[in-house]
C-alpha cells in the first residue's frame, strides 16, 4: 500500500541535497541530513539557513517559517540516525559505483517498509534498484536545480517499482508543492535527454570557433528567449555533471551524436567545473564573470 511519508532522509548535502532538505522542511516535513563528510552537513545545515534568510528578506516567507523550517532538520551522522525515516533520497555525486555503494550501506538501517529513491539526473533506476534489498520499493525522484525555484520534478520507474511507490512518490511531490512528471526509465530521462545535447552542441560551437562564449551566450539568450546561455547553465549545473550525463547517453544510446565534445573533457580534466570551482566557461573570480575563451 501507498504510505504517507513524514520524516525523509536524505543522503549528500551540496547543492542538490541541501535544497531538498529545504524544500521537505518548509512543507512541513521532518528532515534527516547525511552525507560521508560530516563537515559537509554542517555546512549543508548553515547554507538552508543562510537562503531562508534571502526569502525573509525578500518577504517570501517570515522570520517564523525560517525559524520552523530549520528546525525540522537535524543532522544524520550515521546510516541509523535514518532508521525512522519513511523516505530515503540519494543526491550523492554522479557517479553509478558510488550510488551503489551508498545504497549497499544503506538499507540494512531502514524500516522495511520505508522508499528509497535517487536524484539522479541520468543512470538507469533499474541498476539503481538492483543494489538494494527493495527495487519495488526503489524510485528516482530527479529535483531540478536550485530545488527551491524550479517547479518540476521528474518520477522514474524501474522495471520492479511497484505502483504504491509510485502512488507514493506522486503524493510526496504535490505536498512540495511541485509538479512531477513521469519519464520510463532511458538515459538522461527527459530534461536531460534535451537539455544536455545541446548545452553539449554549444560546447561544440565555442571548440569549432563557430563564436566565442560571450557570442553564444547572447544569442541563443536573445535569440531563442532562454533566460541564460547554454554555457552559463553549464557553469551552473557543473561541468562535471554535464558530463557525466553525456556519457550516460552516449555509452547508453549507442550513438554518435551524443559524444561528449572534447573541450567539455579538457575542461573537466582541468578541474574547471564551472560556478563551484570558480572557473569554467566563465571566471568567477572577480566582481563580475569573465568568459574564459
Amino acid at each position: 500500500m501507498a504510505i504517507e511519508i513524514k520524516t525523509v532522509g536524505i543522503i549528500g548535502a551540496g547543492q542538490m541535497g541541501s535544497g531538498i532538505a529545504h524544500v521537505c522542511a518548509m512543507a512541513g516535513l521532518d528532515v534527516r541530513l547525511n552525507d560521508r563528510d560530516t563537515a559537509k552537513i554542517y555546512s549543508g545545515l548553515a547554507t538552508i539557513d543562510g537562503n531562508l534568510a534571502r526569502q525573509v528578506s525578500k518577504g517570501t516567507i517570515t522570520d517564523e517559517q525560517r525559524r520552523s523550517g530549520v528546525s525540522r532538520i537535524l543532522a544524520a551522522e550515521s546510516y541509523d540516525d535514518l532508521a525512522a525515516c519513511d523516505l530515503v533520497i540519494e543526491a550523492a555525486t554522479e557517479d553509478e559505483a558510488t550510488k551503489r555503494q551508498i545504497f549497499t550501506a544503506l538499507c540494512p538501517s531502514l524500516k522495511p517498509d520505508a522508499l528509497v529513491a535517487t536524484n539522479t539526473s541520468s543512470i538507469s533506476i533499474t541498476r539503481l534498484a538492483a543494489a538494494t534489498d527493495r527495487p519495488e520499493r526503489f524510485i528516482g525522484i530527479h529535483f531540478m536545480n536550485p530545488v527551491p525555484v524550479m517547479q518540476l520534478v521528474e518520477l522514474i520507474r524501474g522495471i520492479a517499482t511497484a505502483d504504491p511507490t509510485y502512488v507514493s512518490a506522486k503524493a510526496f511531490i504535490a505536498k512540495l508543492g511541485k509538479i512531477s512528471t513521469m519519464s520510463e526509465d532511458f538515459p538522461a530521462f527527459i530534461v536531460n535527454r534535451i537539455l544536455l545535447p545541446m548545452i553539449n552542441e554549444a560546447i561544440y560551437t565555442l571548440y569549432e570557433g563557430v563564436g566565442s562564449v560571450e557570442a553564444i551566450d547572447t544569442a541563443m539568450k536573445l535569440g531563442a528567449n532562454h533566460p541564460m546561455g547554454p554555457l552559463q547553465l553549464a557553469d551552473f549545473i557543473g561541468l562535471d555533471t554535464c558530463l557525466s550525463v553525456m556519457q550516460v547517453l552516449y555509452e547508453g544510446l549507442a550513438d554518435s551524436k551524443y559524444r561528449p565534445c572534447p573541450l567539455l573533457v579538457k575542461y573537466v580534466e582541468a578541474g574547471w567545473l564551472g560556478r563551484k570551482t570558480k572557473r569554467g566557461f566563465y571566471d568567477y573570480r572577480g566582481e563580475t564573470p569573465v568568459p574564459t575563451r
